[in-house]
């Protein structure tokens, strides 16, 4: 129980205290003390005035400076007050103003002297930051935007007076840049676009900038990387990257500021001492013109104002491989033409001049100005030209080009390819583009006209199977005559080439049928000598498969050719030797003969005598009959028949015998009786 009266005790305690304390606190005010904290201003507004004259603030006026009724400059620090009767006077304790790190305040006055007409901000009068505004409005503090700013810290500020806005420092990180642009300032004189330069501590110095004769609008002068304090009010702040610019780029100026561009010219000279374009005022200083520039920036990191200056990132200029550039220069002082009496057809200038250039750019990459410097790149390699619809190399000049049509002496017309080859020499590049512009032009103005013209006439001078069948020579011819032509314009001409040929269609067909039937001859020809190569196969391969034979047969006929003329020798060796034994024999003979004869005359004679006795002796009839007997005897003829028929009175003769003789033998031997 004792607890219980203990606890109740001691919130009773607490709650009187905390009573007690209101009680206190406005047992104070009712006697006018005001207990102000340490971390607290009171800010007095004060509702009546009992005695006095300034019992009402001058007309226009908020804040009371000579304890007229309203709102008080003056303002209670930290502490006790006495005086001030609740009645009479209003305190509001007021949090001190912190600006932390990193921020900045803003002010914004609400009573002071209006601002002068066409003014933004207020100037700046000495009142401890803002801290006594009293001093602020009796400097003739000036009401609106003030141009001075509260750093970081803790400050009583009259919030019946002063506004306090709390705004980030700007914060520029690397690879960027501030642009400022000032809100106050003197105005901008006519055709200025961009203001001067002043010296106000990189734009925190809002007073220096006014009092410097800072000028309103985009500024020249631009903040680099780091954090600053700038008043809102006076500047705004926009951050743009650096320029970076790449290898093989360059950088086209186009300046917005500075002098304007001399008649004729279409770039500003080069003016030194600016740093690349990154100090503004020293180039306007220096008379640099407004406009496209001539000077070019090469790879590099640069800080260039936008407001000033526009950069524009173009590929560098490359002359390729088998080329030279030739250029052709906007920009520079009027040059002496270096061409010689010789040529007649334009003017070249030395490098530097207005004009062509006499001496060209060799292969490599160069930081020029496109727009100030035109560089027209000539092939010092051969150059392929094709009069064919549909084909084109990859350089384009011949990307108009198209298939030649003439008309032949017997008034056909057919379409003809052809390719030239041209050459320009280095040191003829200049005179060429001096001449022509380009090297289309060159193509349009000199080598079509001239190429085509030239197959024209030579078609005309020949029929169609003329032309045709004498290609190459057309071809030789062509090409001495276009490079006599070419020659004038300083252009080599390699070689000319005669491409396709497309005949009439009905020529064509006649033609084809013309070959067609040759075609046909010769595949009958052809197949003519197929079979006597064929037969001739078949005799080899029989007789391939006969040689044995024929190799026999042939070795046959050797041996017995020479067996002939072995004969043939032994023949005539044996003739020989008969001739020289008939004409022994025949000798022999002639002699025995001789002798014989001799012999023979004697015997016959003898014999002559003889038979003459025996004839004379008999009758000369049966003597021949008495020499048949004898002869058939001696032959083995039987005279006495196996059968004898008889028949006749006269009885049988010796040749009735004879013949019955023969007639027996036929018999036997089956001949038939006639």
């Amino acid at each position: 129980m004792d607890y219980v009266l203990n606890h109740w005790q001691i919130i009773a305690i607490v709650f009187g205290a905390i009573i007690l304390l209101i009680c206190y606190r406005w047992v104070l005010a009712l006697c006018g003390v005001i207990l102000v904290p340490d971390d607290s201003v009171g800010v007095v507004t004060k509702k009546f005035v009992i005695f006095g004259k300034n019992r009402r603030l001058p007309a226009g006026r908020i804040i009371a400076l000579n304890g007229e009724a309203g709102y008080q400059a003056d303002t209670l620090p930290p502490g006790l007050h006495v005086g001030l009767w609740p009645w009479q006077y209003q305190v509001d304790l007021v949090k001190f103003c912190t600006v932390p790190p990193g921020k900045v305040g803003c002010v914004e006055a609400c009573d002071g002297k209006p601002l002068p007409s066409g003014r933004i901000v207020a100037q700046l009068v000495t009142c401890d930051a803002f801290q006594d505004a009293r001093a602020f409005l009796e400097s003739g503090g000036q009401r609106g935007p003030q141009i001075g700013l509260i750093p970081p810290g803790t400050y009583r500020i009259n919030t019946l007076l002063f506004s306090v806005t709390l705004t980030d420092a700007i914060v520029v990180p690397p690879g960027q840049v501030g642009v400022i642009e000032a809100r106050d300032g003197i105005p901008l004189s006519g055709g200025r676009v961009i203001a001067r330069h002043v010296e106000c501590d990189s734009f925190q110095d809002g007073p220096a900038f006014i009092a410097g004769g800072g000028e309103r609008g985009p500024q020249m002068a631009l903040i680099a990387p780091g954090s600053y304090r700038i008043n809102p009010f006076l500047f705004s702040v926009q951050l743009a990257e650096a320029l970076d610019i790449p290898d093989n780029k360059v950088g086209i100026v186009t300046t917005r500021e500075g002098l304007a561009l001399s008649s004729g010219e279409i770039a500003g000279r080069v003016v030194e001492g600016h740093n690349m374009f990154q100090s503004p005022q020293v180039f306007v200083d220096g008379k640099g013109s407004k406009g496209l520039q001539e000077q070019v920036l090469l790879a590099g990191r640069y800080f260039i104002n936008p407001s000033f200056a526009t950069i524009e990132l173009v590929d560098m200029t490359e002359v390729p491989i088998a080329h030279v550039g030739v250029v052709i220069a906007y920009v520079g002082k009027e040059g002496k033409d270096v061409s010689g009496d010789a040529f007649r057809h334009g003017n070249l200038v030395n490098r530097g001049d207005k004009g062509v250039w006499v001496e060209p750019l060799d292969p490599g990459k160069y930081p020029i100005n496109p727009y100030t410097h035109k560089v027209t790149n000539v092939p010092t390699a051969n150059v392929v030209l094709n009069w064919a619809t549909g084909k084109t190399e990859a350089h384009q000049l011949d990307a108009n080009l198209s298939t030649i049509t003439v008309r032949s002496a017997d008034g056909f017309k057919f379409n003809l390819d052809v390719s030239q080859i041209i050459h320009i020499p280095r040191n003829d590049a200049p005179k060429v583009i001096a001449r022509f512009g380009s090297m289309s032009a060159l193509v349009t103005q000199v080598l079509e006209p001239t190429i085509g013209n030239y197959f024209r006439n030579a078609a005309q001078g020949s029929d169609i199977i003329d032309f045709l069948k004498n290609r190459s020579l057309r071809q030789g011819e062509a090409r001495d005559s276009i490079s006599l032509a070419l020659k004038e314009y300083n252009v080599g001409a390699v070689d000319t080439l005669i491409g396709d040929i497309v005949p009439p269609e009905a020529l064509m067909k006649t033609l084809t049928d013309r070959k067609l039937a040759e075609q046909e001859r010769v595949t009958y020809e052809t197949q003519r000598l197929a079979q006597v190569v064929r037969q001739q196969f078949e005799q080899a391969n029989a007789l391939a498969v006969t040689q044995a034979k024929v190799v026999d047969a042939e070795r046959q006929v050797a041996i017995a050719d020479f067996n002939a003329q072995a004969n043939v020798k032994s023949a005539e060796g044996q003739a020989r030797a008969k001739t020289i034994n008939a004409e022994a024999d025949a000798t022999v003979v002639r002699t025995v003969g001789d002798a014989e004869a001799s012999k023979t005359r004697a015997v016959g004679g003898a014999e002559a005598e003889v038979i003459k006795l025996k004839i004379a002796s008999m009758e000369s009839g049966n003597y021949a009959v008495v020499q048949v007997a004898e002869a058939l005897a001696k032959s083995g003829v039987k005279l006495v028949p196996d059968i004898v028929a008889g028949g006749g009175a006269s009885g049988g003769t010796l040749v009735d015998v004879l013949l019955a003789n023969v007639i027996r033998e036929n018999t036997l031997r089956g001949v038939p009786k006639t």
